[in-house]
């Protein structure tokens, strides 16, 4: 991991990655994600088991359907799966709640004018439906240059297109996993803004105060 003196020689731009599994690192939606998949499988009486969720983990939608379907040998196809999936998922997920730390994040750097970007695989479909729930969210994303994020893939993506990562990886992510990011914190909440030459968070703020999901 670079030392500080060198994060903080360029003030950047921030960028935040929304996934496949329409979990932008500031919503909570993975957990829900895979619990929609799960409740498919075990409609047809087939367990989606926490390795073959583990081995879903940064693969597109397709991808998703045509391994569960083929693996489980669910008795409906590959479109009826995806179907299923894409009925479910926008009808629960824009309603997954904020990860902690996440609002305290953007909204201080968006009030110290700091340009931010919303980078995605996601469908348009599915950010726009996050968007329209969260409106206020996302109408602070402008451009790209730092990135946070929590999943393997995206980490590896950035670092190829040659930005800075801040990741925040999953409690069951091995170590090993996380050896690529310039930076690994356990929650939104322990980012030091000033590492990467940031405004600092105001530290009278309470940070009671700031845990909210809207």
């Amino acid at each position: 991991m670079p030392c500080v003196h060198f994060l903080c020689r360029h003030r950047p731009c921030v960028a935040v990655f929304v996934n496949k599994r329409k979990k932008f690192i500031s919503l909570h939606s993975e957990v829900l994600y895979h619990k929609i998949i799960r409740e498919i499988c075990e409609k047809y009486g087939k367990d989606y088991t926490k390795d073959l969720q583990t081995r879903m983990t940064g693969t597109t939608d397709r991808e998703i359907c045509v391994t569960v379907v083929d693996l489980l040998k669910l008795p409906i196809s590959v479109d009826e799966f995806e179907k299923q999936l894409t009925d479910l998922a926008q009808k629960l997920l824009p309603s997954a709640p904020l990860l902690k730390g996440a609002k305290r994040l953007l909204t201080h750097l968006h009030d110290y004018k700091v340009p931010m970007a919303l980078a995605t695989n996601s469908t348009e479909q599915a950010v726009r439906l996050h968007a329209l729930s969260r409106p206020k969210l996302f109408g602070m994303f402008h451009h790209k240059c730092l990135v946070f994020e929590d999943s393997v893939v995206g980490v590896e993506a950035a670092i190829k297109a040659g930005m800075q990562v801040v990741m925040t990886p999953g409690p069951r992510l091995q170590r090993e996993h996380t050896r690529h990011a310039t930076l690994v914190i356990k929650s939104l909440l322990d980012f030091k803004p000033e590492l990467f030459g940031l405004p600092p968070f105001d530290k009278t703020l309470n940070k009671a105060t700031e845990i909210t999901n809207k």
